[in-house]
């Protein structure tokens, strides 16, 4: 089945590497410029805020979803296609990955580890078969010592069977869009 949107967890904030930025403008116009819905927190800020303007610059769809508790911190990113505010953070993560056909993982802080852990638990419990892409810096990269967690977790009897095959790491834009061409989800 063809991609048609994607939710896009990432900081709020813009980290100490420039290529983040580059990759989180990178994801909204590819989003955009393939009719791809981009559904992410509804912020201004950060990684986030960056990809929803790209999207938006390029005539893309951006679908914003904000939690009342962070209503008053983060301000919500003008001229949104849709912009729905739930009442939890729980709320918001199960409201983006219900609008969304895949995930596309850059990086960011705790907020996005959180949202990554979670959808990978659905996945690991057969709730959903959406793929799951983490998308910044290749094996030496952001996402290295997660990929090295998993590992750990693995080594110490943790994990169970496919914990590897939830998550596909991707080296970069163009690895985006040769995946997103594919039309399994």
């Amino acid at each position: 089945m063809k991609i048609t949107s994607l939710c896009l967890f990432c900081g709020s904030k813009p980290g100490v590497n420039p290529d983040n930025a580059t990759l989180a403008a990178g994801v909204g116009t590819m989003a955009a410029a393939r009719g791809i819905t981009l559904v992410y927190g509804g912020g201004t800020n950060g990684l986030m805020g960056l990809a929803a303007r790209a999207a938006l610059d390029g005539g893309g769809r951006v679908v914003g979803i904000l939690p009342e508790c962070l209503v008053r911190q983060e301000v919500a990113q003008p001229g949104l296609t849709e912009l729905m505010v739930t009442a939890t953070l729980h709320e918001r993560k199960a409201a983006m990955f219900d609008r969304s056909d895949a995930i596309v993982v850059l990086p960011g802080g705790i907020g996005t580890m959180d949202e990554l852990f979670e959808v990978m638990t659905w996945k690991n419990l057969g709730l959903h078969a959406k793929p799951i892409l983490l998308l910044g810096g290749g094996s030496g990269g952001f996402w290295r010592p997660f990929i090295d967690l998993l590992g750990h977790l693995d080594r110490a009897g943790f994990a169970y069977p496919g914990l590897f095959g939830l998550v596909e790491p991707l080296n970069d834009l163009t690895a985006l869009a040769d995946r997103l061409d594919t039309d399994d989800r």
